[in-house]
């Protein structure tokens, strides 16, 4: 009772909280309070699923599969909690905890899916589903939720279904310590700079790197962290070679440093029960499972994609390697432009061709407006006002919360932002929730969170952003328009709880609208003056939207193509990731002057958790659609045309997973795309030139 009274989770259990939008009182949640959360969660949720099991009443959709969607409230709510801070405002004491609690969550998962009496009633259901008087959402669900079940083992015999969930749980230990790895080796990272250290930086990197230095102790200095707001930039503008290559290797070597941090036999084991995994299901491969369920299908149909972009891309990047080459022969390097040096010299070649480099572009790119100019172009497409509001009890002083109305003014949702790069949060940059849409009880709002990793400016002054920071920034806000205009019943369809391969829609095709010229003459304003960004530099901008983008495509569609490979081992599997790695980069014959985006040993999206698994091609897929959609918005000669954007906000953003993602997207565009679109706006000839 005391526990109880003392556990802001616990004081009333299952029930939303309290305080303003639902939000979770932070300052009131301590470390100490999650794990007799969790064990009170997981209890309360297994006594639910023992009850809708036992049921003596015949199987039916709302006292087996609505019940389903209702059980184990109190569980999701410490653990949105829970895992949001997990990767946002981490701490050793919070990580011991992950290392604890994640394996107890998939052998918790597995409890339920391979349940006997469970999945029987679920199978009764969906064999009577022809003659039930359901709607299109409620059988959207059973099959869904049927398929749920069948793919986590639940029709397997007792004995697989026991190595399976002995396997699922080893991979959540497996891929906690992937990430947590990876964490440490960020945080541990400094470059400390001398003041003759810093010729050729822009004064935006100067100050972030002072700051960043006061705050780890080496006041008088400048400190450079792993973070990409200070690795890129660096690359780019840099003139010391050496010290370019110093961070490079490090950036690079990230989960592959030897000692307790290496994730190397890590991948292996990862690797290995995955296949093993997918054989006991039924499938060849765990790529051939995996991509079971998207709109990809198969195996063979992401390589075809990947293959023909791919090809384009190489020829292309060979192109700009040379033009590099040329820039650094003139200025008396005769040594061969190494990886290190690519980004300083694409700057220069930039410079050259358009006259134009990041230095120009960032003043008039501050992260207060370009957030502006995403809530802008959202409500000129959906009717969204956005309004800060203070006062609220968040986990960080850096973060930020806004409240969402629609056009008449009814709360949509709350909108949360933590935007700047800290060792305490992982690297790169997500949607969350702290709370997701719903209707199953009533209309639960959604609490949506966008984190970045922005530098930190120095005091007083305003974080300004590159181009490709500006993006990311877009990006992650149109998935959380995703989340934020879902309009569902049932919590398995919310949001962005659709094929993997069609969650990144939303979000890249929203990227688009950054770089139209009525959006950036509005919103592109100098820090300093006030002034609009100029139209000649704007035009810049558009004209070389496909500037570099050989190197882009070969660095990204490189570790799709691994991820792929990797996973399409049969079993048994044992590899040396690094050998792997780089014969499968010797057989695509990879330019030596480009690395991989992600290379194995720090490849979160794939190793960390399941999500991007055999899956990283995601963006490429939804990159053919987004490409596509946004061609129907210029075919209109509106990129605001209120009919397309109604048909966007009903077929896409606020669908969730209601209908199957060929479905939506047709719903939307009358029909499936080609890749055409995306070739095109890469500047990816079938030649590749």
């Amino acid at each position: 009772m005391i526990e109880a009274a003392e556990n802001p989770f616990l004081k009333d259990g299952a029930k939303d909280w309290a305080g303003p939008f639902g939000l979770p009182p932070f300052s009131q949640i301590a470390t100490r309070h999650f794990m007799p959360a969790f064990e009170a969660g997981m209890a309360s949720h297994l006594q639910e699923i023992e009850a809708i099991a036992t049921n003596p009443a015949a199987a039916d959709f709302d006292n087996t599969i609505a019940a389903l969607e209702r059980a184990g409230a109190l569980l999701r709510k410490a653990g949105r909690v829970f895992w949001n801070l997990a990767g946002t405002d981490t701490s050793p004491e919070l990580q011991a905890v992950e290392r604890e609690i994640a394996p107890r969550f998939a052998r918790h998962r597995s409890a339920i899916t391979m349940n006997e009496r469970l999945f029987a009633r679920i199978e009764q259901v969906h064999s009577a589903r022809a003659s039930l008087p359901l709607d299109g959402e409620q059988m959207r669900v059973l099959e869904l939720i049927h398929k749920d079940f069948v793919r986590a083992g639940a029709a397997l015999r007792a004995d697989a279904r026991q190595r399976l969930a002995d396997i699922v749980a080893r991979l959540a230990e497996l891929n906690t310590a992937f990430g947590q790895n990876i964490q440490k080796d960020e945080a541990a990272y400094e470059l400390v700079l001398e003041e003759n250290d810093l010729a050729g930086l822009p004064q935006t990197l100067v100050d972030s790197a002072a700051q960043t230095a006061r705050e780890r102790g080496h006041s008088g200095k400048h400190v450079l962290t792993l973070a990409r707001s200070h690795v890129e930039p660096f690359l780019q503008f840099s003139t010391r070679r050496d010290l370019r290559a110093k961070i490079f290797a490090a950036w690079t070597s990230r989960g592959e440093n030897g000692g307790a941090t290496d994730n190397r036999a890590l991948i292996s084991e990862i690797a290995a029960l995955r296949a093993e995994r997918a054989k006991l299901l039924g499938y060849e491969t765990f790529a051939a499972y995996k991509l079971d369920n998207t709109m990809a299908k198969t195996p063979e149909n992401v390589r075809k994609l990947l293959d023909r972009v791919w090809a384009g891309g190489r020829a292309r990047a060979l192109h700009e390697k040379a033009a590099l080459q040329a820039i650094a022969h003139q200025e008396g390097v005769n040594e061969p432009v190494a990886a290190h040096d690519w980004r300083f010299y694409v700057e220069k070649l930039r410079k050259e061709k358009f006259d134009l480099d990041q230095a120009q572009i960032k003043p008039y790119l501050s992260l207060d407006n370009m957030r502006a100019a995403a809530f802008d172009v959202a409500n000129r497409l959906f009717g969204l006002r956005f309004t800060e509001v203070e006062g609220l009890d968040l986990y960080h002083p850096d973060v930020r919360a806004f409240e969402v109305k629609d056009a008449e003014g009814r709360h949509v949702a709350l909108f949360v932002t933590d935007d700047f790069a800290r060792s305490t949060k992982r690297s790169g940059a997500w949607m969350s929730a702290f709370r997701s849409q719903e209707k199953i009880d009533g209309d639960m709002r959604p609490i949506i969170i966008n984190v970045l990793n922005a530098a930190k400016p120095g005091e007083g002054q305003p974080a300004l952003l590159s181009l490709d920071d500006a993006r990311v920034l877009f990006h992650e806000f149109g998935h959380a328009l995703h989340g934020m205009l879902s309009n569902v019943t049932y919590p398995r369809i919310s949001g962005t709880s659709v094929a993997h391969d069609f969650v990144e829609l939303p979000s890249q095709l929203y990227e688009h609208w950054l770089t139209q010229p009525q959006v950036l003459r509005r919103w592109a304003r100098h820090h300093e003056t006030g002034e609009a960004m100029p139209d000649a530099l704007i035009e810049k901008i558009t004209s070389m939207r496909t500037f570099n983008q050989g190197f882009a495509t070969v660095e990204y569609c490189s570790s799709a193509i691994a991820d792929l490979k990797l996973h399409e081992l049969a079993p048994p599997v044992q590899i040396d990731p690094v050998s792997f790695e780089s014969a499968t980069l010797a057989d695509i014959g990879m330019p030596e002057e480009i690395v991989m985006r992600h290379r194995l040993p720090h490849f979160a999206h794939v190793f960390s958790g399941e999500g991007y698994a055999a899956g990283y091609y995601a963006y490429l897929w939804s990159e053919v659609l987004d490409a596509d959609a946004f061609d129907a918005f210029e075919e209109s000669g509106d990129i605001f045309n209120p009919q397309l954007a109604a048909r966007l906000k009903e077929h896409i953003y606020s669908a969730g997973g209601r209908q199957e993602a060929d479905e939506a997207y047709i719903a939307f565009r009358g029909r499936l795309p080609e890749p055409d679109a995306l070739m095109r706006r890469r500047g990816l000839s079938e030649a590749g030139v």
